[in-house]
Parts: C-alpha cells; structure tokens; sequence
C-alpha cells in the first residue's frame, strides 16, 4: 500500500510523540519479535520501533527485513536507532485519529 507524501507527513507528525513500542537487542529480528512487531501494528497502526544494538548498516537491513517479512507494513521513516512503520487496520477504520 504505497503512501503519498502528504500521508507520510501526516503519519510523521503523529508519530513524533510515540515511545517505541518495541525493542530489537542484541539477538535481532526473531520469530517472536516479528509476532509483536504484528500485533502491535494491529492494536496501534502507528508504531515506532528501537533498533538497539546493530550499526547502520544492519539496522537498515533489519528495517528492510521487516518490510518483507510483515504483511502489508510501510516503513514511514528511520531516524537513527528508532524506525516507525504504519499498517492500517480495516477494523479501526472508524476510529482513527484525524489531524
């Protein structure tokens, strides 16, 4: 589902004032972190996710590993260790937040 730009600024800003809601260490992207990552996409749409441990080559490709291995996730933006990703859920449709 790719994104306008004016999308990305919006989800940008809303993004701004989010603690990360997930934390990949040391041991990296594993099956239950990617299980988490997924449903807290599901509970939040808007997620930042901290990306301890890896330099800046890993990290990019931890991100892009991310994007392939999560259905229908986006990758909104990545500021140093922090990366935030958006997924929209049909069944909050009703619900989201509007700027």
């Amino acid at each position: 589902m790719p994104l306008d730009p004016e999308q990305k600024r919006a989800l940008k800003k809303q993004a701004h004032h989010l603690k990360p809601v997930v934390i990949i260490g040391q041991h990296g992207l594993k099956e239950g972190v990617l299980a988490e990552i997924d449903s807290a996409l599901d509970a939040h749409e808007l997620i930042k996710i901290k990306l301890a441990g890896a330099d800046k080559a890993e990290r990019e490709t931890i991100r892009q590993d991310i994007v392939d291995r999560i259905q229908g996730i986006v990758s909104i933006q990545m500021i140093g260790r922090t990366a935030v990703f958006y997924r929209a859920n049909p069944d909050k449709k009703g619900k989201r937040r509007r700027n």
